[in-house]
C-alpha cells in the first residue's frame, strides 16, 4: 500500500499503473465509511498477492488530484476508489461496498493468477532474447503460455520466435488459436503473412531461377512476389519490400492488393510496439492525472520505405 501525495503521483500512479493495475482510495480522517472500507482493500491487497497495487490518498491533504477525479466521474462523495490502468483512470466505485462486490470489480480490471504468472515468464523470455539464449527463452514462452493459453502477447513473442528459429510448422500451430484476430490486429495479420512466406520456402523455386523469369519478364509479378516472398523469410525484410515496391509502381492493384498488403506487413513486423503511456509534463498550477501517449522517435529506415510506398501507390 503506498501513500499518494502530489511529488509522488506521477511516479506512484501514473507510471505505477503501466506496470500493474492500481485502485486508488480516496478517502478522509473524518468518514465512517472509508474508516469501514480501508481494511476491506487492504486485506483484498494481500488476497490478490501483487496482481494490483493499493493506493491512498487523503482528499483533505491532495484536495487537487481527488476533485479532478470526483469531477471527472461525476461522483460528490467518499469513499471513491478509482482503478488505475495504463496510465489512465478507467473505472471506479462509491461507498463501502461488500467485499465479494469489491472482488467482482477487481477481476475486470486485474490479471488473473495464470495471467501474472505468464507475464512475468513472458518478460524473463524478452530479456533472454536481448542476451541472445533463444533456446532457453523459447522454454520460457512455451511455459507462459501453457500458464495462461489466452495471453495473446505471450503467443505472438512464441511464434515468431519459433519462425526466427526455422521451426515453422510449430509456428503455425501456435499461431492458429489466434489466427482470426488478424481482422482486427494489424501485428497479428504481419505474423500471418510472415508465416505464410517462410511456409512458401519449401516449395517455392530458386533464387536463380527467378532471377531468369524476372529478367525475361519485367511484369511476371509471380515471380517478383515469389522472390519478395523468400527474401522476406529470412528477414531480409528491406530487399523483399523493394522487390514489392517494383510490382506496385506497375500495377498498384495486382492480385488484389497483394503487393500493398504484403508491404504493409512488413512495416508492422519492423515496428517495435511503443509504450502506451508516459509521465505526464508539470504544468504550473495543474495536475494532469492521466498520463499521456509516448511520441517514439521514428525508426529512418522504416520511414524511409513509408515514404517509397506513399510515392508508389499515391
Amino acid at each position: 500500500m503506498i501513500d499518494i501525495t502530489l511529488q509522488n503521483f506521477e511516479a506512484e500512479l501514473i507510471q505505477g499503473s503501466t506496470q500493474q493495475p492500481v485502485l486508488l482510495d480516496i478517502w478522509a480522517p473524518w468518514c465512517g465509511p472509508c474508516k469501514q472500507l480501508g481494511p476491506v482493500l487492504e486485506k483484498l491487497e494481500t488476497d490478490y498477492a501483487g496482481r494490483f497495487v493499493l493506493a491512498k490518498l487523503n482528499a483533505d491533504e491532495v484536495p487537487e488530484i481527488a476533485g479532478q477525479l470526483s469531477q471527472m466521474f461525476g461522483v460528490r462523495s467518499i469513499p471513491f476508489c478509482v482503478m488505475f490502468s495504463q496510465g489512465q483512470p478507467v473505472d471506479g466505485f462509491v461507498g463501502a461496498i461488500p467485499e465479494a462486490q469489491i472482488r467482482e470489480f477487481l477481476d475486470k480490471h486485474v490479471p488473473s493468477e495464470a495471467a501474472a504468472e505468464a507475464a512475468v515468464e513472458t518478460e524473463e523470455a524478452e530479456a533472454l532474447i536481448e542476451d541472445g539464449d533463444t533456446a532457453t527463452a523459447l522454454n520460457k514462452l512455451q511455459q507462459a503460455l501453457a500458464t495462461d493459453p489466452s495471453n495473446d502477447v505471450t503467443r505472438f513473442d512464441f511464434a515468431r520466435l519459433l519462425l526466427q528459429n526455422g521451426h515453422v510448422t510449430e509456428a503455425r500451430q501456435i499461431y492458429a488459436p489466434m489466427a482470426p484476430k488478424a481482422m482486427l490486429d494489424g501485428r497479428i495479420a504481419a505474423l500471418g503473412v510472415w508465416l505464410t512466406a517462410c511456409e512458401r520456402v519449401a516449395t517455392a523455386r530458386d533464387m536463380a531461377t527467378l532471377d531468369a523469369a524476372i529478367a525475361a519478364s519485367k511484369r511476371d509479378f509471380d515471380a517478383r512476389y515469389e522472390r519478395a516472398q523468400l527474401l522476406m523469410a529470412c528477414e531480409a525484410f528491406t530487399e523483399a519490400m523493394d522487390e514489392l515496391l517494383e510490382i506496385l509502381m506497375r500495377d498498384k492493384a495486382w492480385n488484389d492488393g497483394l503487393a500493398r498488403k504484403t508491404y504493409v506487413a512488413i512495416l508492422e513486423l519492423m515496428t517495435k510496439p511503443a509504450p502506451k503511456t508516459a509521465a505526464p509534463e508539470a504544468k504550473k498550477g495543474a495536475v494532469e492525472i492521466a498520463g499521456k501517449a509516448v511520441v517514439v522517435p521514428g525508426d529512418p529506415v522504416i520511414d524511409l520505405y513509408r515514404r517509397k510506398l506513399s510515392m508508389a501507390v499515391f
